[in-house]
């Protein structure tokens, strides 16, 4: 894959485009950049030169001046650039000449798809930050945190991303795995297969989330014991209705592993699944989602060989409160071959580009992913997965907005298309929802994800 990279302000900072196998610290010189030439997150402070990335401003942390907004009510979020336009919309008519900011998967979208694939792309912003508590955090990870155990573990602290400045792809792949989001998120989505002539199926499930790592009473905490919970029990469809899964993540994935219990409805019984993750397919999904694709990618990263491409400007789901409005209609946004254009909003915006090699000896669906991570949240918002014959068959991205609710980003609503098939899934659904996500409510604890309460959340 070619990749032009970005040349940063600071001589040092080119280094930063460099691929290493060492997982070292920063020095100090390295980490005072940030809150100056970067940002607290190790993003580049300065818009490109040619004005088509701004300026970090960070002017807002949570809901800026006169926007109405009730914490934790799940309510839709505000669009707050909702006056907006497209200043340009990229379709396969001139798809060539910005090749050299698209991905081969958003390429391939315009080749399949010349008639309807668009990209509309507007002015960026990048208003938001995060709080001073989670930036010091984040400063204090740079100076000592450090990939352990073979890549399976990171030592470091709780409350932010552990690698602003990152050296390798690993680094990158945990701050993807650990970002600052929300501590409890609970919520009904919708999901829906799309298939290629246009027939869809939906599926509805209810989700509990339970984040340990961001939780404000752990900040700065030294990272151990589990990452996350999480409880999910299928509403639709009929056939499978009262099926309840629950699943927890640790920290370390060389000292633990993911654990996941299953509730069946119809043999009321609960049962320890033997191995969760990877490949396995994601309930409800058809199969299209593997479990290691939500958020693109999640888990034990042992089964691939991480390589730092380099840095890039790239056009990219970003400030997506458009798609996420509660006037939208799913018939509306769910059309043939891909989600409506219309409700889509790209900028662009600098990202770090991630591969991921299949290990020798080990097995996967996928041959090869890529990961490109917006360098001013440290989460993968957008993906191409290649077949084991290196060839490519899956361009995914996520519509991420910042949550006023837990002054961070969210991972709202999800496309996942197979290029060879033509289908796609839509996945984090809630425009039709009466409540969207309701996050950092609070009233979770661990107790709440046992095998004994799936089988009492089943009966």
């Amino acid at each position: 894959m070619t990749i032009a990279l970005v040349k940063t302000p600071l001589a040092i900072a080119a280094g930063l485009l460099l691929v290493t196998s060492a997982w070292a610290k920063v020095p100090a010189s390295e980490a005072d950049q940030l809150g100056k030439n970067l940002t607290c997150v190790g993003a580049i402070k300065a818009g490109n030169k040619e004005g088509t990335i701004p300026e970090f401003t960070g002017k807002w942390v949570g809901a800026p001046a006169g926007v109405a907004h009730t914490q934790s009510s799940g309510k839709h979020p505000v669009d707050i650039y909702a006056d907006e336009k497209p200043i340009f919309v990229i379709t396969a008519e001139n798809a060539e000449k910005y090749a050299d900011k698209l991905s081969p998967g958003q390429k391939a979208m315009f080749q399949k798809y010349p008639q309807t694939m668009k990209i509309p792309v507007y002015k960026g912003h990048r208003d938001f930050r995060y709080a001073d508590d989670v930036c010091e955090v984040v400063k204090k990870n740079a100076l000592e945190s450090e990939v352990t155990d073979g890549g399976l573990g990171v030592k470091g602290y709780l409350g932010g991303i552990n690698f602003p400045i990152p050296k390798n792809g690993l680094e990158l792949v945990w701050n993807n795995l650990l970002p600052m989001r929300a501590t409890t998120e609970n919520m009904v989505r919708d999901v829906a297969n799309v298939l290629s002539d246009g027939t869809m199926s939906f599926g509805r499930q209810e989700n509990l989330n339970l984040d340990i790592t961001t939780a404000a009473e752990n900040r700065g905490k030294p990272i151990e014991g589990r990452m996350a919970y999480a409880r999910t029990r299928v509403l639709l469809p009929e056939r499978e209705k009262g099926g309840v899964s629950m699943t927890t993540e640790p920290v370390n994935f060389a000292k633990d592993k993911r654990l996941a219990w299953s509730y069946d409805a119809g043999t009321r019984r609960v049962r320890q699944v033997p191995e969760y993750g990877f490949d396995q397919p994601m309930p409800g999904t058809g199969g299209k989602l593997t479990i290691d694709s939500d958020r693109l990618f999640n888990g034990s990263p042992e089964r691939y060989n991480w390589k730092l491409i380099g840095k890039k400007e790239m056009f990219i789901p970003a400030n997506a409160y458009k798609v996420h409005q509660p006037t939208i209609k799913y018939a509306d946004l769910l059309k043939q071959n891909h989600a409506n254009p219309e409700f889509m909003r790209y900028e662009l915006r600098r990202v770090w580009a991630v591969e991921g090699s299949l290990k020798e000896g080990y097995r996967h669906l996928f041959g090869k992913r890529v990961l490109f991570i917006d360098e001013d949240t440290g989460q993968a918002v957008a993906s191409d997965v290649y077949d084991a014959r290196g060839q490519l068959w899956q361009h995914a991205f996520i519509n991420y907005y910042y949550s006023f609710d837990i002054n961070a980003w969210h991972a709202g609503t999800s496309f996942y298309h197979d290029l060879n098939s033509g289908s796609y899934m839509a996945y984090n659904l809630f425009q039709e929802r009466p409540l969207g996500p309701v996050l950092n409510k609070g009233g979770m604890e661990p107790s709440q994800f046992t095998p004994q309460a799936a089988r009492n959340l089943g009966t």
